[in-house]
């Protein structure tokens, strides 16, 4: 077994930086390649993927620059590829000018992937860059982020799906363990432990208190409580940057096509905006059939599935004041939600992704819940 491994590496390789439309398509076929015989993957689509890379739709290209590139062997097969990139509202918070890679996949050779590395390693370096993130987006965190190391079950929609031996390789080349992302489910039918289910009901029926879904209508009007709320939740945390209007309304438009206008929720508090919950239905069971292509047949799919309906839905983002954080708010947006989701009999699971592992607060309401461990994802870091 062993000699038949070391015969399949490859003997030399060439990398290759995307700048065709043959070398975008082979970027994206790099996936499909690496994952063809594996059954739980699901390919993001080729539209997401490209987006990312698109500064017509990606507005992190206003304040910063990314490229991307593909490994083929002597036989001109894909073996590898990855992207680096550099956010200059983040890259020069740290000690050191930290910029990010990501969209890394590659064969099982230690080879392919230190090429890989390295090759992302000098275009930063080239750029000014002292270290290196990964595996993350250039975008929001939300989607395309972190490395999988437990929990190799089917992916929801955004979320980062590898191979089990990719940590080997971020260990072997230097990378160490930022922080961890977990992420938990929770069985809608499942009672809530009553003592949440206490505060809750409490919570709701407190005058002044105010519970919306969102209404794509006023859709200016919710981004802008939404914003007010999110800047405020996290500004303690380190390294953080504000959202702007112009990065949300992007992510709201590329949403609009599976959100459901009841699975997001606002509280207000006399009135000022004080928390929310962003939940969608999870898109990957409307598009594990595409194998990444919304063409006119993948279109007709898409629209089918989103039809038929989905039995799992993802928490994208909870935020809640600071001024609020203590009033048992999220308890009481989880039990609005319920009175939704309850008389529907469709979803049945809830991911609630991801969290770090600094964020103790927010883990805690997890446990409160009753929600079990799903997934755990590494964010790592490299100094060169």
């Amino acid at each position: 077994m062993l000699l038949l491994y070391l015969a399949n590496l490859p003997t030399s390789m060439t990398i290759t930086e995307v700048k065709t439309k043959k070398d975008k398509n082979a970027f994206l076929d790099t996936a499909r390649i690496i994952y063809k015989n594996d059954p739980v993957w699901i390919c993001p689509l080729d539209i997401d993927i490209e987006a990312v890379f698109d500064p017509k739709k990606n507005n992190f290209h206003k304040h910063g620059k990314c490229t991307r590139w593909v490994l083929t062997d002597d036989r001109q097969q894909l073996i590898g590829r990855i992207a680096a990139f550099i956010n200059d509202e983040k890259a020069y918070n740290l000690e050191q000018p930290t910029g990010g890679i990501g969209f890394f996949e590659c064969i099982e050779s230690k080879e392919a992937s230190v090429m890989l590395f390295d090759t992302a390693k000098q275009w930063l370096q080239q750029n000014g860059m002292q270290a290196m993130d990964g595996p993350i987006n250039f975008g929001e965190n939300d989607k395309f982020w972190g490395l999988l190391v437990e929990g190799y079950t089917v992916p929801s929609y955004g979320m980062n799906y590898n191979h089990a031996y990719y940590k080997t390789f971020f260990d072997d080349y230097g990378f160490k363990t930022i922080y961890e992302q977990i992420t938990n489910h929770l069985e809608v039918y499942k009672p809530f432990p009553e003592r949440f289910t206490k505060i809750a009901q409490w919570v709701a029926q407190k005058p002044g208190y105010e519970f919306k879904h969102l209404e794509t209508r006023n859709i200016d009007k919710f981004a802008e409580d939404f914003m007010e709320i999110y800047n405020d939740a996290w500004k303690s945390f380190e390294n953080f940057t504000p959202i702007n209007k112009s990065t949300l309304m992007e992510s709201f438009k590329q949403m609009k096509a599976i959100m459901d206008e009841n699975l997001i929720w606002f509280v207000y508090i006399n009135g000022e905006p004080a928390a929310f919950v962003l939940i969608l239905p999870d898109a990957n069971q409307m598009i594990k059939t595409l194998n990444g292509k919304l063409d006119l047949l993948g279109k007709l799919k898409f629209l089918y599935y989103r039809w038929k309906g989905v039995s799992r839905m993802r928490a994208i983002v909870m935020g809640t004041k600071e001024k609020f954080q203590k009033h048992g708010l999220e308890s009481a947006l989880f039990i609005k939600l319920k009175e939704y989701v309850y008389p529907l009999n469709q979803y049945f699971e809830l991911e609630l992704s991801w969290v770090g592992d600094f964020n103790d607060k927010m883990l805690a309401i997890h446990e409160a819940t009753g929600a079990t461990f799903g997934k755990r994802h590494l964010t790592m870091r490299c100094l060169f």
